[in-house]
């Protein structure tokens, strides 16, 4: 689990690859190249601090990870794609959110937990991997033990993944197109199919 992680030091070892990646930003399978760290930003449209645009309980996910109290929401501004049938259009593609800093982030999951969440579901947490990443320490130092939610459009790299085995719980990725010429054309997803089941 990521506690046990967080104990051994591994946590902080994962960050630091994670974060490395920010300079050349290759954590989805656009393979941008921009560093942004230093303010270029690529198809997601965001730089290196997490932008959120709502968090709260949510009883209308998922009825496994729901449950009866809810599950614990963070939807994050920007996406890697660019899905013309978005519901959440002004978050992804308007960027609608406000910027925060890790330890925000921490306190939000932390918030979620004492008003009684199941989980701490990440949506559309691709491109902001290096900072959630950031924040649970400082979230797990003050308590939080809530298994972690990875709910995605299904556009992942596995050497991003990798990052994240033993310390995401559930695992919710989309499986949005079977036909690569689709995916592209209603999403700007490359190869998404390929990406999608690997």
């Amino acid at each position: 689990s990521y506690l046990n992680l967080h104990e051994s030091g591994e946590l902080l070892d994962r960050i630091r690859a994670a974060w490395a990646i920010l300079a050349r930003c290759e954590l989805c399978p656009h393979l941008c190249g921009v560093d942004r760290l230093h303010g270029e930003r690529g198809v997601c449209r965001m730089g290196d601090q997490p932008k959120v645009s709502s968090w709260n309980l949510h009883a209308w996910e998922e009825p496994p990870i729901s449950g009866s109290r809810g599950s614990g929401t963070i939807f994050f501004s920007g996406c890697t794609g660019r899905c013309r049938f978005c519901q959440n259009y002004p978050i992804s593609q308007l960027g609608y959110g406000q910027i925060i800093t890790t330890a925000r982030l921490a306190e939000m999951m932390l918030e979620l937990q004492r008003r009684g969440a199941h989980n701490i579901n990440f949506v559309t947490p691709t491109h902001f991997m290096p900072q959630i990443l950031a924040a649970l320490p400082i979230a797990i130092e003050s308590g939080l033990r809530l298994p972690l939610v990875y709910n995605t459009s299904g556009y992942e790299r596995v050497e991003s993944l990798r990052l994240l085995e033993g310390i995401i719980d559930i695992w919710l990725p989309d499986a949005k197109y079977a036909d690569d010429k689709v995916a592209r054309r209603q999403s700007g997803f490359a190869q998404y199919v390929e990406h999608n089941r690997l």
